[in-house]
Parts: structure tokens; C-alpha cells; sequence
């Protein structure tokens, strides 16, 4: 097995068996960040802290994308073994939502108002000697 290192650094913990997405969250104001950002989107101010986002949310939209992700999204995929994939919203504790890759694929699986939970998966490999980890969401009922 290839080394993991995170696709993108300060996404979500790494390593960790319980792993949580990272944002901000503005100390002036309360509003929540993801990714993090060094200021806030609300009131401006730039008092920001890095704060736990948790790892359990709701299916707030979704759909389906039939075609393959263009670059930096791209996988190890193939026109040949590319597998259509869902593509939602979550919403989490804080109210946040947040875009991302589902485990599941099928109208007949994904429906708004679904638990789900945060899994760290497999992207692709950097030509380095690495595999690169992302995070996706799947239903927490199907665990």
C-alpha cells in the first residue's frame, strides 16, 4: 500500500479514526467557514479560529454527475471505468453546508433529508509515490 497524504492539507484531521472536516469560525461574529478562511464573509473581521466541523450532517440537495471531473478533480479514472457518482450538499451541526462527493450513486439511495457521515477515500496517486485522500459523505443509515 502507497504512503496517504491528504489532497488538500487542512481540509479535515488527518490522521484520525474519528476523522472531522476543519473551517473557521469568525470570534466576533460566530459565522462558520469551509474551507477556512483568514477572514469572515459576514462582518469582515479577521479574528478567525480553526474549528472542528464534525463528521455528521444532512442531505440538504443532491444530484448526479454523468461525466468525469475535470482537472484538479480529476481520479485515476478512466472514459472506460468512469462510474457516474452523487454530488450534494450536507448540512452540518453548525448549519454550514457543505459540497461533496457521495458514496452513493443512485436516485433510488439519495434523498434530501438523509443522514450522513464523513469518510476519508482514496482520490488517485500523485506520481510520487503517494495516494492522495479525499473526504466524500455516505449514508449514515446504510452503515
Amino acid at each position: 500500500m502507497l504512503p496517504q497524504k491528504p489532497l488538500h492539507p487542512g481540509l479535515f484531521t488527518w490522521p484520525d479514526s474519528a476523522p472531522e472536516l476543519l473551517g473557521s469560525r469568525c470570534v466576533d461574529c460566530g459565522e462558520h467557514a469551509f474551507p477556512s478562511q483568514s477572514s469572515c464573509r459576514a462582518c469582515s473581521s479577521e479574528h478567525t479560529e480553526i474549528v472542528g466541523l464534525g463528521n455528521k450532517g444532512t442531505l440538504w440537495t443532491w444530484t448526479i454527475q454523468s461525466f468525469m471531473p475535470k482537472a484538479p478533480y480529476h481520479t485515476d479514472e478512466t472514459p472506460e471505468s468512469f462510474c457516474p457518482y452523487g454530488v450534494g450538499y450536507i448540512e452540518l451541526a453548525s448549519g454550514i453546508k457543505v459540497e461533496s462527493r457521495l458514496h452513493e450513486n443512485s436516485t433510488d439511495t439519495l434523498r434530501i433529508g438523509l443522514p450522513m457521515k464523513l469518510e476519508i477515500v482514496p482520490v488517485r496517486d500523485d506520481g510520487e509515490g503517494n495516494q492522495l485522500m479525499t473526504f466524500q459523505f455516505r449514508s449514515a443509515e446504510a452503515l
